[in-house]
């Protein structure tokens, strides 16, 4: 049985150590301040500010954080900061009692104090309370961050959101509106007669989609359980269940990379409605877009990361359309493969796995065309080849009925008209999962034939949207990372290599003695079979050669490019306070997550690189040789105590 040890005590600063004497000394005094379990508020900064001349010489009762102290002797001034603002306590000798007043004056800034007296204005006009009586409600036993400087350092305040909160108070403003675009959103669905319905967090197996799912276990079953990718075929169960109109606001788990837009847990709304296509559903966006976005930030011309951004105005363009408007190739002109296969590689495109028209069409999408889209457009009729979950268009098999829009060369929501043939979906499903199978014999995918045992029932024509609400607030609060918009965003834990190697410790402490090991025979590696690239035969000379910045950087994230087979995309702390991000065709030889937290070489002053629409800036250091014909790769990583930024000569 595991052995629970309490939290080592950190050595105490002075500052931590007065304050835990005065803690004591009130204790001594009969006045612990964490008895208390009331103190009746009547007023808050806010509305004494909004109603001073109907509030002015009365008697209010405040309670929140002490932000600063000023003034000696007899007089004490104090900004008192609550839950909608700061206001001015002014705290006199002669106005309260003597020893509360001596008690006051003690309290250190960042203590939670209750306080009652007159609104009144000083001499330079600021509107103030004059105390007559203080209540220390709660001690704060730590220092706030040095009040010039702040929290400013990003790490901290992601995992300490409580501080962050108190000593940054416009951060809250992110929330408070994430709160209200999520009441417009409901409000606007409520409106269009959708009913908000709760599906399962706790499924009973992994589907064939390619997102990794969270796994865990159900005891009293005994049965593993895995948290959801989706809501959708729940929802799509309520359709052919005769409830024509559901949405869902669901927490989504998935078992991936982080980076500014993705996070392993986020929110996602889907929505489902009968008797309508995907026309019906672009339709509903842009409404719901524009009547959210006018009821949030009272305009539909916002700013995003310094691009303007108009919502009134939704381009609807078909993928062959945008591919010809942005790479000049007509996939309506191309009939083969063939044809398709010669305009990617006279376009120098990446070509899929399986080169079909379709895929390359996707591809060139990708090359082209994503990076364009800044102002909210819709793409639609995407191919067969991957969207293999939608309705096919009638007149055009090759393609289907989906669209997916984009502002700011961003996706930022998806949407069918559903697929309702159950033959067909069975058909699509057993696809899927062996070839998930195919290319991870170890996988859990299952068919979900109980979705498919309900679409025998009947599923009427449906149009179906799914999109991420914390993309949505990133845009209407203008915030660069999605950890920006998620109060408590996942983090790797600062102890996690500590708690580690503790664990080793105690497992070979545990051991039975056993007899002394035999000596371990050293690795013999055979580099017989090695082909090196012949060295360059041409000098660079030394100014040349000094003017490449090679530097150690360390891997804060990484993440597979999106609709790329090779591309990783790192962000990393290049020790100059600004995260760098570097694209590297490495994903062959490394999985995304046991990079990250890596120390690596860098050259840091190559011009930025657009691949995929992401800007490299940079390139990473690799070694590279052939092996019987075959590359083998290995990223170079260095020393862990090397500190990011770290010069290579």
């Amino acid at each position: 049985m595991a052995k629970f040890v309490p939290q080592a005590e950190m050595p105490l600063s002075d500052q931590v150590k007065v304050r835990r004497e005065k803690l004591e000394a009130l204790r001594a005094e009969g006045l612990d301040p964490f008895v208390q379990t009331k103190f009746e508020v009547t007023s808050s900064a806010k509305e004494i500010k909004d109603r001073f001349e109907e509030l002015e010489g009365k008697t209010v009762t405040l309670a929140g954080r002490l932000m600063s102290k000023r003034g000696m002797g007899k007089v004490t001034f104090c900004d008192l900061q609550d839950n909608t603002g700061r206001i001015q306590l002014y705290v006199r000798f002669d106005a309260m009692d003597e020893e509360a007043f001596k008690r006051f004056k003690k309290n250190d800034i960042g203590d939670i104090v209750g306080v009652k007296g007159d609104v009144f204005k000083t001499e330079r006009g600021e509107i103030s309370l004059r105390v007559h009586e203080a209540t220390l409600l709660s001690k704060s036993l730590l220092p706030l961050p040095e009040k010039f400087h702040g929290l400013t350092d990003r790490e901290t305040r992601y995992r300490q959101r409580y501080v962050d909160l108190i000593v940054n108070p416009e951060v809250k403003d992110t929330f408070v509106k994430r709160s209200l675009i999520l009441r417009e959103l409901r409000h606007f669905l409520d409106g269009k007669g959708f009913l908000e319905v709760d599906t399962p967090i706790l499924t009973p197996f992994e589907i064939g989609a390619s997102a990794r799912p969270f796994y865990t276990h159900h005891n009293t079953l005994d049965i593993d359980m895995v948290l959801r990718i989706e809501t959708e075929l729940y929802l799509k169960r309520l359709i052919v269940g005769g409830m024509d109109r559901v949405y869902e606001v669901g927490r989504i788990f998935r078992n991936e990379g982080m980076d500014p837009t993705h996070n392993p847990e986020f929110t996602s709304i889907e929505l489902y409605q009968a008797y309508t296509d995907f026309h019906g559903m672009m339709d509903l966006v842009e409404e719901m877009m524009k009547t959210v976005a006018m009821k949030v930030c009272g305009t539909l011309q916002i700013t995003y990361q310094g691009k303007d951004i108009d919502l009134s105005h939704w381009e609807r363009m078909t993928m062959i359309e945008a591919v010809k408007k942005y790479s000049g190739v007509d996939f309506a002109a191309i009939s083969s493969d063939e044809e398709a296969i010669a305009a990617a590689k006279a376009h120098k495109v990446e070509l899929p796995e399986i080169p079909t028209k379709g895929a390359i069409l996707a591809e060139f999408f990708d090359a082209f065309v994503e990076e364009n889209l800044i102002q909210p457009t819709f793409i639609y009729d995407y191919p067969v080849e991957n969207s293999p979950l939608a309705k096919r268009k009638p007149n055009d098999p090759a393609f289907t009925e989906r669209f997916e829009y984009f502002i700011n060369a961003t996706e930022f929501g998806n949407a069918f008209s559903e697929l309702n043939d159950p033959i067909d979906q069975k058909a699509r499903f057993e696809k899927q999962v062996a070839d998930r199978l195919a290319v991870d014999p170890a996988s859990r995918a299952q068919v979900d034939y109980d979705y498919v045992t309900a679409l025998e029932y009947g599923l009427p024509p449906t149009g179906g949207l799914g999109f991420g609400v914390d993309r949505l607030v990133m845009l209407l609060t203008d915030s660069a990372s999605i950890r920006d918009v998620l109060l408590f965003p996942t983090m790797k834990p600062t102890d996690l290599e500590k708690k580690k190697a503790d664990e080793q410790k105690a497992k070979a402490e545990s051991a039975p003695e056993a007899a002394p090991a035999a000596p371990v025979a050293e690795e013999k590696i055979d580099f017989s079979k090695v082909e090196i690239e012949p060295l360059f035969t041409d000098f660079v000379d030394f100014d040349t050669f000094s003017k490449s910045d090679f530097r150690a950087v360390k891997v804060k994230e990484c993440e597979a490019v999106k609709k790329s087979k090779k591309l990783l995309k790192f962000l990393l702390d290049d020790g100059s306070g600004k995260d760098r991000v570097i694209l590297s065709g490495i994903h062959d030889y490394y999985e995304p997550e046991e990079l990250v937290g890596k120390t690596c070489v860098a050259i840091t002053n190559l011009p930025p690189r657009k691949m995929m629409g992401i800007d490299s800036e940079g390139m990473l250091i690799s070694a590279v040789h052939h092996e019987e014909g075959e590359e083998r790769l290995h990223l170079l990583m260095l020393d862990d105590h090397i500190p990011a930024g770290a010069k290579m000569y």
